[in-house]
């Protein structure tokens, strides 16, 4: 029994180092909002914690290559905004509108 048990410790630790997460972080589902940001990260190929003059580099990159006038579409672009709002909108001292 003892001998199971370390393997399972093992088994996480390992899973920690390889992985970068608990073998037990699998087992959440990430919430809605998580998943909007990962998203719209994922779609302008930036980083977690990416810089406003970042998200609007991204942005005018992505647009550059899926505006319509240049082959694209209506919903790319659509979809291209809405990931850089989204990317800035959850920005400390942008919800109020200073703009930092």
């Amino acid at each position: 029994m003892l001998r199971i048990i370390i393997l399972v410790a093992l088994a996480c630790i390992a899973c920690r180092w390889a992985l970068g997460k608990w073998p037990w972080d699998y087992l959440r589902s990430q919430s809605p909002r998580a998943a909007e940001l990962k998203q719209a990260r994922s779609l302008l190929g930036v980083q977690a914690g990416a810089s406003r003059d970042e998200v609007i580099a991204a942005h005018r990159r992505l647009t550059a290559m899926v505006h319509p006038d240049r082959g694209g579409s209506h919903q790319a672009m659509q979809e291209a905004n809405a990931a850089r709002d989204l990317l800035l909108g959850e920005m400390p001292g942008l919800r109020d509108g200073t703009g930092g």
